[in-house]
């Protein structure tokens, strides 16, 4: 019976008929007072005819009436008191952002100026950033000295997280093409059904190649409503950074360039916002900003169905009732 086994989702319709309950000490009282006052004292020259008669066994379990009767009452208030089984379902009615992380994965995103690198560091946030979203339907394009679409927009976040453990630098052409990173990530966006439409563009450069140059990746954003927040990453000043020398890789200091009016033009006319991040703290809280002035609309409609369940309580009710005037008519009947 699912009213004993989780009372968590129990309710009572009229819990004012409980005050019943109150009868039953009122009734013990009664009862015990009746018994004490039925006790009248005679006198016998001899008890020979007293235990001539001899009730039997029955006469003691005649209280076993007065107990069903109390049985009865209680399960009624229990039945009027009408318990209900309750059961919640919520609708969530979601109006998601669609969004693309445009990740630049050129040589210099080897700089150690980020723990372990600014390319893990990005990778460890993206998908922190990820997981903040689960209503949203995300992308995922890379770009150096070309772009690439490694994951469509999609609501499946674990594919997703999955092509973004993939990121690793020399996956395509060396190079910093920003326009090519960003006009990629728009046209992700072009024909979807998103209330909003974002794009977060990360680098840590100047644009040095690519067939689309930024201006014209900007206009094209622009005419589908995209908005953009960009990222600067890198240290102020020189990095370390891994270089190709003749004697092998080695790690050398070389000055850290962004092109910083370019981003910050994109993310003004855009709506957007420009972020400078410096480490691995700044960076995390750069998307944390991005979360914050982010935030998806969602509408959860609760719906609470209810089970009756006072029956189980009315039938033990009727079923204790008719065993007392059962046993008080017959087997309790010649019992004085």
């Amino acid at each position: 019976m699912s009213i004993f086994s989780d009372w968590n989702h129990v309710t009572f319709a009229q819990p004012l008929y409980f005050g019943l309950l109150l009868v039953i000490p009122l009734m013990v009282w009664w009862q015990l007072r009746g018994r004490r006052d039925d006790n009248p004292s005679m006198r016998l020259t001899t008890l020979g005819s007293i235990k001539a008669v001899n009730a039997g066994g029955r006469a003691r379990f005649r209280p076993l009436l007065f107990v069903l009767r109390m049985i009865a009452l209680a399960a009624l208030s229990i039945a009027l008191a009408r318990p209900q089984s309750s059961n919640t379902t919520e609708n969530v009615d979601s109006e998601g952002i669609d969004m693309v992380l445009s990740i630049d994965v050129s040589g210099s995103m080897m700089a150690e100026d980020f723990k372990p690198n600014r390319i893990e560091a990005a990778k460890a946030q993206a998908l922190k950033f990820i997981d903040q979203r689960p209503t949203d339907r995300i992308g995922l394009v890379i770009f150096a000295g070309e772009s690439f679409t490694m994951c469509p927009i999609t609501i499946d976040h674990n594919v997703l997280k999955n092509q973004v453990n993939q990121i690793r630098n020399g996956m395509v052409a060396d190079g910093t093409s920003i326009g090519m990173g960003l006009a990629t990530a728009v046209d992700r966006l072009r024909s979807t059904k998103g209330k909003s439409k974002v794009v977060i563009l990360m680098t840590d450069g100047v644009n040095n190649t690519g067939i689309i140059d930024p201006s014209t990746a900007l206009e094209i954003a622009k005419a589908f409503k995209v908005r953009i927040y960009t990222i600067g990453v890198g240290t102020m000043g020189q990095a370390l950074m891994p270089q190709q020398t003749p004697f092998g890789i080695q790690k050398q200091m070389v000055p850290v360039e962004i092109d910083e009016p370019l981003l910050k033009q994109m993310a003004k006319q855009t709506g957007g916002k420009y972020f400078r991040a410096t480490g691995n703290r700044s960076l995390a809280s750069v998307y944390e900003d991005i979360d914050k002035l982010e935030k998806t609309k969602i509408d959860i409609t609760s719906f609470k169905h209810y089970a009756e369940l006072f029956f189980p309580f009315a039938a033990i009710a009727l079923l204790a009732l008719l065993l007392e005037v059962m046993l008080r008519y017959t087997i309790f009947r010649t019992i004085t």
